[in-house]
């Protein structure tokens, strides 16, 4: 598996090194699979899920380094505004969350009074230990079969809308099937 410098160079562009949160999120997922004992995930499709509680920076880092995709299902987004990850060992039950620390936001500032603020965050989550960096636990993980990368099941067509619906996300209401949408759970209002 590639080091932190690899990564940190692949997700540069135009010769500007990347936000420090992609720089925190390659740390995150570097960690995680070494806990896991995952040397290289590209060697192990679908054993991987990792579930991210942030749609900014993180799901980036975590593409870049574990190859864990939404379109493979490997990659799940549960929103909860966190700088946080949970990494699924399918093959052996086991996960571990990680969460960034607060705390070490402000050591950076502490320790690197004289440089901006994003430069100072990029410099520490680059040599700051992990201890500095996250909080870790081990957690237990419940996916759905139809959570799960490889799950195929026939689709069903929403008796409203007549657009197709898969992985059982369909509903039930006054006897009919219905999308989320066309039962009131839609994040989008028709014209």
């Amino acid at each position: 598996m590639k080091g932190l410098e690899d990564y940190i160079q692949a997700a540069s562009k135009d010769g500007k090194p990347p936000r420090p949160g992609i720089v925190l999120g390659i740390r995150m997922c570097l960690l995680g699979l070494k806990r896991l004992e995952i040397g290289n995930p590209s060697k192990h499709k679908r054993r991987l899920v990792v579930i991210v509680e942030t749609d900014r920076c993180l799901p980036d880092a975590i593409q870049l380094v574990t190859g864990c995709r939404l379109a493979n299902r490997t990659l799940k987004l549960r929103d909860m505004g966190k700088m946080a990850a949970t990494f699924f060992d399918l093959e052996k039950d086991r996960a571990i969350r990680i969460a960034a620390r607060e705390s070490a936001n402000e050591k950076s500032a502490i320790e690197y009074p004289a440089i901006e603020r994003l430069e100072a965050l990029g410099k520490a989550y680059r040599i700051f230990p992990d201890e500095d960096l996250f909080h870790v636990e081990w957690v237990r993980v419940s996916l759905l079969p139809e959570d799960l990368p490889g799950y195929r099941i026939p689709r069903v067509i929403c008796e409203a809308c007549g657009e197709g619906i898969g992985f059982h996300r369909e509903m039930r209401a006054g006897g009919r099937i219905l999308c989320r949408s066309c039962a009131g759970e839609g994040y989008y209002e028709r014209l």
